[in-house]
This record gives C-alpha cells, structure tokens and sequence, in this order.
C-alpha cells in the first residue's frame, strides 16, 4: 500500500470520500495532523469513522500567534487522555518556522520544546514542520533523545538530512519535489538511500506540478508524487511503494494496525 504520511484531510471538503478515493487507488493509510485545539477533535473522529486514516496532535508552529494560553495545556490533556489510542501516530505537527514572519519566535520555541518533552515522556514519534530551522530543530531532538518520526516536507542541505536520518527519523517528499526547478529537493530526493524518506501531499497545500489552480490537492495525488519519485531514483514505482511503506511504517509504527 502507498502511505500518505501528511495530509491535512480535515480541511478538505467530503474529505472521507476523498479518502475512500484514495483508498481504491491503492493509498492505505493516511496520517491527518492536527494544528491547535480547534482542531484536535476533528482529526481524532475522522480517525476513528474514515478507513486507514490515523491522526497525530500537536501546536503547529505557524498557529503560535493566535494561540490561546491555555492550548499547552489543552494538549497535554489530550495526550494523556487518548496516548494509547492506535490512531494517535504521533505528536504532530510541530517544529519551528524562521521563514514566516511576525510570529513569536520565543513562544514557538517554549512550545516546541514542551512538544518534544510529551513526545518523550509518552513514548510517541513526531511530525515535525521545520523552514529555516533545521539545527535548532535537530538540537531539540538531541536533547530529549527523540529518535523516531519524520520532518515534513524536508528542503535542507545534505548534511542537515544525514543529521535527521542518524537521528532516526526520516525525510518527507511531497508536491514540492515535482517540479523541475527545485533542484535541492530532487537531488535529495534521487540522492538519499531507500530507508530514509517517506511520501507525502500535504493536502491541501503544496500542490504537485501537475494540477490546475482550481484543482485540489487531495490524498490520491500520491501515486504521481510515487511516480515522480520513481523518476528520480531510476527504479519502478512498486519499489517506491515497498519502499515508502516500509519507511512510514518504521517511523509511525501504530500503522502497523492499519494493514
């Protein structure tokens, strides 16, 4: 089965029939992050009513500013509640975002750090959003010995991804990797050995090459991003399959319950 490792289903229009579409063209899990508390209770019933789907609950970094005081704490409540449920993947998506500007660059710091420590204290991966940020973001999984789950949508250099990887998570490719002119991505991406990435569309953002504006990004555009990944690597797209899964499945191992 191919893995969808990051999609936004919540914010798509009938996003179960657009799971149900991805389903029937061979896409057997989806992972749906959540972004703040608005919407921790949407991606966990959409996990709990939609086929293969499974979500993950954290503070996204670009949410920091019009976060209330309490979400922290919102969160830790919500973890503890629901820690060992099999569709909780991971503590996600957080990280930290230099590349935005105006939000609060010590408040996406405190919070990044107090994620970090709740996905170790309660034994989960993490999805990480990371631009602009990449060893600040590495010294934090240093610090609380995080070694499992993946960086999302990954544009760093070679050696920020040899950093990641020894870290123990792995890397992110998704619609951005289809065009022609992100060079870095694709070098990346053709260039990184088979157990180190991970597939992804990040519906509804970051659109592959391919759609039209009025077109959306949705969980079953991963099998072009596969193909263009089979492109890339000189191999055919059954073993990106196996390898991609294999991959989604080391980093977020509760999909293992999916098949």
């Amino acid at each position: 089965m191919f893995v969808d490792t990051h999609c936004h289903l919540d914010f798509l229009a009938q996003p179960a029939q657009r799971a149900e579409q991805a389903r029937i063209q061979g896409v057997g899990a989806i992972v749906v992050p959540a972004v703040d508390p608005s919407n921790f209770e949407a991606v966990r019933e959409l996990a709990h009513s939609v086929p293969g789907v499974g979500y993950c609950l954290g503070l996204h970094p670009c949410s920091v500013n019009g976060l209330e005081e309490t979400a922290l704490e919102l969160l830790k409540n919500q973890l503890e509640a629901h820690h060992a449920d099999p569709r909780l993947l991971a503590v996600g998506e957080i990280g930290l975002d230099l590349f935005e500007q105006g939000l609060s660059q010590d408040r996406m710091n405190d919070l990044f750090i107090e994620q970090l420590r709740l996905a170790r204290h309660y034994e989960l991966p993490v999805v990480l959003h990371v631009r602009k940020a990449q060893d600040q973001v590495l010294a934090g999984l240093r610090r609380f010995g995080i070694r499992q789950g993946i960086a999302h949508a990954f544009n760093g250099s070679e050696q920020q991804a040899k950093a990641y990887v020894t870290q123990g998570l792995v890397l992110g490719f998704g619609g951005a990797m289809t065009y022609s002119r992100a060079l870095r991505i694709r070098h990346l991406a053709a260039w990184l050995s088979g157990d180190d990435w991970v597939l992804e569309t990040d519906s509804p953002d970051i659109p592959p090459e391919w759609l039209a504006k009025d077109e959306p990004n949705e969980p079953r555009e991963i099998l072009g991003i596969a193909q263009c990944m089979a492109d890339l690597r000189a191999c055919s797209i059954e073993d990106i399959e196996r390898s991609s899964s294999a991959n989604a499945l080391r980093a977020l191992p509760r999909l293992a319950t999916f098949s």
